[in-house]
């Protein structure tokens, strides 16, 4: 990050503990940034040298929330919000439902003349920007009460798996549950980083390789932000706003890069006849699926395995009840081996999600045509789980703590991977399972392990004591989810 970059940041943070004096959270404050950034920005490109007719209708732009003071700014700001909201394009996912969190006007007046009039965000260099909202976002992800973690896959995950997937200029690139958009950027910035762009490759990667879906209107207002801070998207938004599951939007990609929401169960809220609510579950059933099922992450897998074109390749992060779970996990997994390429299986560490109590997992694997025999002939599996202690405070994941796993990936060539586990050498972390093998595994479970659990062989060697504490946390956090999940369905059959 350069100075020019973190001075922004330390500006926009030292605000934002003003705010929190309110009760403004993090995450009430990021999307307050948003609304008013994206306004400024706006605004400066009606001047030269851009000349761009302003997207903003009169009366409801820049100008207008500068010229206004005291509760006059206040009624104005509610009513550009409402009125912004209810736009197409870009412009209506940023704004749509949006409120104004900020009530004390004199504090809204000095964010938006103090702070951000005085910065020409245009001219700023998209890295600048980009790195500023990201390290916003990062923030937000860290304040546990906000929930807003679930939405934030570590930034260190994500630029190994790019590394690894080496997205290419004229590939077409999705995510189908993008969050605040990481996967996507990273995606962009490994091909902006990696080739010589020609115009068209430049204007295919700003406008037209990057796909996004996501559920939620704040995160994907986050993400549409980020994306437009990056210099990605123009007037129409590269993200839509929709359950991704609802069914096959029939385009196809070349790369599905995706980290689905954690938790379950597909669920809807229903009013019953006592009036109170209560939480249905919903089986995703489509035609395009192997197995009807109401697990969430089990239903993303198939859906992923639609959205890509033949050859098309794909990274999921996914728990670990994906590799075990029977009925219809295993159905999936058959499928998934016989008609997909399922070449590799990292194992993550617990404690690098913001999301707690998570043993997840990333399965890469690469759509094929239809034949009779299977297309799996080997499944690679990096264990980066067994005697790592990983925590989200003392010892973030750092991406050299990927290196390995990058090298022994061999992204430049597959068929000259190398396993370092062997008998003789039992503590190698990379080591592959032939098809038959993993069809004799009972339920064609995927969830392998070999390597010795160092801490119960060996007590002289035993992590910290608040590292011992966070994994007995999140072991009991895991174990309270399944019960949780067994009695919904006792309850609802």
């Amino acid at each position: 990050m350069g100075n020019d970059s973190q001075q922004i940041v330390q500006k926009l943070w030292n605000y934002c503990n003003v705010l929190r004096d309110d009760g403004l959270s993090y995450g009430d404050y990021v999307e307050q940034l948003t609304y008013l950034l994206f306004l400024k920005m706006a605004h400066e490109q009606t001047h030269e040298p851009w000349k761009k007719p302003s997207p903003l209708p009169k009366g409801f732009d820049w100008p207008s929330l500068m010229s206004k003071d005291g509760d006059a700014l206040e009624v104005h700001y509610r009513r550009l919000l409402e009125t912004l909201g209810k736009s197409k394009g870009t412009l209506g996912i940023i704004f749509r439902k949006a409120q104004n969190k900020i009530q004390d006007p004199a504090k809204l007046r000095r964010l938006i003349a103090d702070l951000i009039d005085r910065e020409q965000w245009t001219t700023l260099d998209a890295d600048v920007k980009g790195d500023a909202y990201e390290g916003l976002l990062e923030k937000n992800a860290q304040d546990t009460k906000s929930g807003a973690g679930q939405y934030f896959t570590p930034r260190a995950l994500i630029r190994a798996i790019v590394d690894v997937m080496r997205p290419k200029p004229e590939e077409s690139i999705c995510d189908p549950a993008c969050g605040t958009g990481g996967f996507l950027l990273a995606a962009h910035d490994y091909i902006a980083a990696h080739n010589k762009l020609d115009k068209a490759q430049k204007q295919h990667l700003k406008l037209d390789a990057l796909h996004g879906w996501e559920i939620v209107d704040n995160t994907a207002r986050l993400c549409a932000m980020n994306l437009l801070l990056h210099g990605i998207g123009g007037d129409e938004c590269p993200i839509l706003v929709d359950d991704a599951l609802r069914g096959d939007p029939g385009q196809r990609f070349n790369l599905v890069l995706t980290n689905p929401p954690f938790g379950r169960k597909s669920s809807v809220t229903v009013v019953n006849e006592e009036g109170e609510q209560e939480k249905e579950t919903l089986t995703v059933v489509r035609d395009d699926f192997w197995a009807s099922t109401s697990n969430k992450q089990l239903n993303f897998v198939q859906h992923v395995r639609t959205l890509l074109e033949v050859s098309g390749r794909a990274a999921v992060v996914v728990p670990d009840n994906v590799l075990f779970e029977g009925g219809p996990g295993e159905v999936v997994r058959r499928k998934l081996l016989h008609e997909c390429d399922v070449h590799t299986l990292l194992r993550l560490p617990t404690g690098i999600f913001y999301a707690q109590g998570v043993k997840a997992n990333v399965i890469f694997f690469d759509k094929k045509p239809g034949r009779e025999k299977p297309w799996t002939e080997k499944l690679w599996i990096y264990d980066l789980r067994t005697n790592q202690h990983i925590t989200l405070k003392t010892n973030p994941l750092k991406r050299e703590d990927l290196d390995d796993f990058v090298a022994c990936f061999k992204p430049e060539n597959r068929h000259e991977r190398r396993a370092t586990w062997s008998e003789k050498k039992p503590e190698g972390h990379w080591r592959a399972f032939s098809y038959q093998e993993l069809l004799q595994r009972d339920k064609v479970s995927l969830d392998i392990f070999w390597l010795k659990d160092e801490s119960l062989e060996d007590s002289a060697n035993l992590p910290a004591p608040d590292v011992i504490a966070a994994e007995i946390a999140e072991d009991l956090r895991t174990a309270l989810e399944q019960f949780e999940a067994i009695q919904l369905d006792v309850a609802q059959s």
